[in-house]
């Protein structure tokens, strides 16, 4: 299913107004700005218009959204930290608001590093926020009556797969691999088009607990799709070539040269 979104942040990949349940502008005013918001074209460009929101109309109703557009705004700017306390303050504004749990369990887990010494804190962060998140969606309204009820539950099942995406993520950070495993299966099997950093995450998976046949057929799912990022079908070569090495075999980028032949000895 095509998801239904806002044409000022297609760029983003985030279901807009038409899935999130919005009340209705107090005044005029208030959704002038708002339009402005949703159809800014740049990350800045969305950032200015949401605190002009915040500033101008902080009993706007619209609060939680107005924040969690400008965290993600921060986020495709790069600024993790940033993206993370908006996402805290809109959760506060708005305490059920999963898409904001999906998007800071996601972040948490993709800034995690083995080494971190706050590890375990992150990680508890990301299973509180998807686990929450899971939660809601399973009774989750329709926000829209435009919404039919094939679209939403397939808007439900796009959501969730992110839950357990992020939660793949942070249990790949902590080396459980059959967690991991079973996550990223999840969220591949649920999402009307599998993400295809996703799928290389799951061979990466395969690869780093041994599983090279399952990787490197992973990795060769990822190759074989269609308009794939360059950047993802890049890493996902990268893996694959290094799951071969782990494994024993040869470089497939450098096949091995034939041997020359051999001179034959003299005759006597």
């Amino acid at each position: 299913m095509k998801r239904i979104i806002l044409s000022g942040v297609l760029a983003l990949g985030v279901a807009l107004p038409q899935v999130l349940a919005q009340p209705k502008p107090k005044s005029q005013a208030e959704a002038d700005a708002l339009k402005t918001m949703f159809s800014a074209q740049t990350a800045d460009q969305r950032i200015a218009a949401c605190e002009n929101v915040l500033t101008k109309f902080a009993d706007s109703d619209f609060k939680a959204t107005v924040l969690y557009f400008e965290a993600i705004s921060y986020q495709q700017k790069g600024n993790y930290e940033q993206s993370v306390v908006l996402g805290e303050r809109a959760l506060e504004a708005d305490p059920k608001h999963y898409q904001v749990m999906l998007m800071l369990a996601s972040s948490i887990a993709q800034h995690t590093k083995e080494f971190d010494l706050d590890r375990e804190e992150k990680l508890a962060q990301v299973e509180k926020y998807a686990h929450k998140a899971l939660e809601l969606l399973k009774d989750a309204p329709k926000p829209n009556s435009n919404l039919t009820d094939d679209q939403w539950a397939a808007a439900k099942k796009d959501f969730a797969s992110q839950g357990h995406s992020a939660l793949g993520m942070g249990a790949m950070a902590a080396k459980k691999y059959d967690a991991a495993e079973k996550e990223f299966n999840a969220a591949i099997e649920m999402a009307a088009q599998p993400d295809p950093a996703t799928m290389v995450r799951l061979g990466k998976v395969y690869s780093d607990d041994g599983k090279y046949d399952d990787a490197i057929a992973q990795f060769d799912k990822v190759m074989a799709m269609p308009d794939i990022n360059v950047t993802v079908k890049q890493v996902a070569q990268a893996e694959r070539v290094r799951t071969i090495q782990k494994k024993g075999g040869a470089n497939p980028a450098t096949p091995p040269k034939p041997e020359a032949p051999k001179p034959e000895a003299p005759k006597p």
